[in-house]
């Protein structure tokens, strides 16, 4: 008898202690201790993937919510008001996982759709158009207003998982054999002055440049083992035009004012700049 009055005491001052532990949570039919946590856990959401819809709205929420891809955020390139505030349509809740990255890479880490939220932007994307003696793509300019809640979104995004900046991409930066988007007239920069994403100390890439001219070669597997460093896919194997490609998507997303995915010293010395700032 004592046994059983010790073992109910002990008991009774147990849950005494759940009632003021905020640790031990009641979950209705049982209690749930989270006072020892493992290491070896890390949080789901890494990384945010930017997306451009390359069509316009509707067409755009018709695929997003098939059967084929989706994506957590559509947001219209001129988001209707609602009481006074813009409106953007959520999709799929951020807990759960989207098909938007599709195959993928950044930082040794494959099928970023397990690992990121993706936010999709109504623009047209690009077309081709005569340029010289050839057709050159010629891309879309985003709305202010789109931007701007995209700022807000982004940034809650951010805040809520602790994304590194070197995690804010673009679809173009996680897969560029297949994609472009956001492109180069996505306002990267614009969005780093609000703490979104990474940019280059323009200090420091004049330090890496060294006085060279901008526009002087550099060895093309040389930039292109910084840029793997950086995070960016360079397997062996590849052919120019896949390193190009790589080479292009950098550029789109840091130095958009040139992107023909020519090495030159420039983009060597912001990918050095970048490597500098946030690591490898």
């Amino acid at each position: 008898m004592k046994g059983i009055q010790r073992a109910l005491l002990c008991a009774a001052l147990f849950l005494a202690g759940c009632a003021s532990q905020p640790d031990i949570i009641d979950r209705g039919s049982y209690r749930v201790d989270t006072r020892h946590q493992a290491p070896s856990a890390f949080p789901r959401i890494t990384s945010l993937i930017i997306h451009y819809t390359a069509g316009d709205f509707d067409s755009s929420l018709a695929t997003l919510t098939g059967p084929d891809v989706s994506a957590h955020y559509l947001i219209p390139a001129r988001p209707p008001g609602y009481r006074g505030k813009p409106v953007i349509w959520q999709l799929v809740p951020e807990e759960k996982l989207a098909w938007h990255a599709g195959v993928s890479y950044w930082r040794g880490y494959t099928h970023l759709n397990s690992t990121s939220v993706g936010i999709e932007l109504e623009n047209s994307g690009w077309r081709q158009v005569p340029a010289g003696l050839g057709m050159v793509k010629r891309f879309e300019p985003f709305e202010a207003r789109q931007i701007a809640v995209l700022t807000t979104l982004a940034r809650e995004i951010i805040d809520r998982y602790h994304i590194a900046p070197q995690n804010v991409l673009a679809h173009a930066d996680i897969a560029p054999q297949r994609k472009d988007d956001p492109g180069p007239l996505f306002p990267w920069q614009q969005l780093a002055r609000q703490g979104i994403g990474a940019w280059p100390d323009e200090a420091r890439v004049q330090f890496w440049l060294r006085g060279r001219d901008p526009q002087a070669p550099v060895d093309p597997q040389q930039l292109l083992v910084l840029l793997a460093r950086y995070g960016y896919q360079v397997t062996p194997g590849m052919t120019p035009e896949q390193q190009q490609r790589v080479i292009t998507a950098f550029q789109m997303h840091f130095r958009p004012a040139r992107y023909d995915g020519v090495a030159d010293a420039q983009t060597q010395a912001i990918a050095e700049a970048l490597l500098e700032k946030y690591g490898q």
